[in-house]
């Protein structure tokens, strides 16, 4: 099931030499064309690196961590969703959208992942010739992982927001998504590891979660 897949998943940073079937690699780009985009204006735009010579213009970019493979996640500047009151461009937000679908299909694949920010994008833009209104956004790397796979690590409950509602300036808090006994019992918990500054600014509004 779904969160059985969400839970194994990992950033794997060693790889095996094997190289990615391309019946796999295509299911993983068919999961990226289909994921959800803003308008449905499909702005991304994949540029798919697995010969030596295009690894080797990636390693000039960012780490590679030996992958046989990687997916430069672009964003077609022009063609993304922009919102009418602040002038955002959410190209950004399409391409990561993209990036999880296609990363998920890999871990459903029992291929493993990584998922890089930490690049030069200039460089980026220079090794593998991107025009000016396409944005390198992130990079996948996909392969076989090599050595034990490592734990995600992930919290077992979310933390705390203190959150200051627009208008009637009071304290919102955000504790879980949970049901609300869930939230009451997480509560306690969760506050006693916060410092005294935190505690007392959210304290009053957690109190008032109302009894299941």
């Amino acid at each position: 099931d779904f969160l059985s897949l969400a839970k194994k998943r990992y950033a794997c940073r060693k790889y095996t030499a094997q190289k990615v079937e391309q019946a796999k690699l295509d299911t993983i780009l068919e999961a990226g064309r289909v994921a959800p985009t803003g308008a449905n204006r499909q702005p991304q735009r994949l540029i798919v690196v697995r010969s030596e010579e295009g690894m080797a213009r990636l390693a000039r970019c960012t780490r590679d961590f030996g992958a046989p493979c990687a997916i430069i996640v672009c964003a077609d500047t022009g063609q993304a969703w922009e919102r009418k009151y602040d002038g955002k461009v959410i190209g950004d937000i399409d391409a990561s959208i993209v990036t999880d679908h296609m990363m998920l299909c890999a871990a459903s694949l029992g291929l493993d992942t990584l998922w890089i920010c930490m690049f030069k994008p200039e460089a980026v833009r220079a090794e593998f010739n991107l025009p000016e209104h396409v944005e390198p956004v992130n990079i996948l790397l996909v392969g076989y992982g090599a050595g034990i796979p490592a734990d995600p690590g992930r919290s077992r409950v979310l933390l705390p927001v203190p959150l200051r509602a627009v208008g009637d300036g009071r304290r919102r808090t955000i504790l879980d998504l949970a049901p609300l006994k869930t939230i009451r019992e997480n509560a306690a918990g969760v506050l006693r590891q916060c410092p005294a500054a935190v505690r007392s600014s959210v304290e009053p509004e957690a109190a008032r979660v109302p009894p299941p």
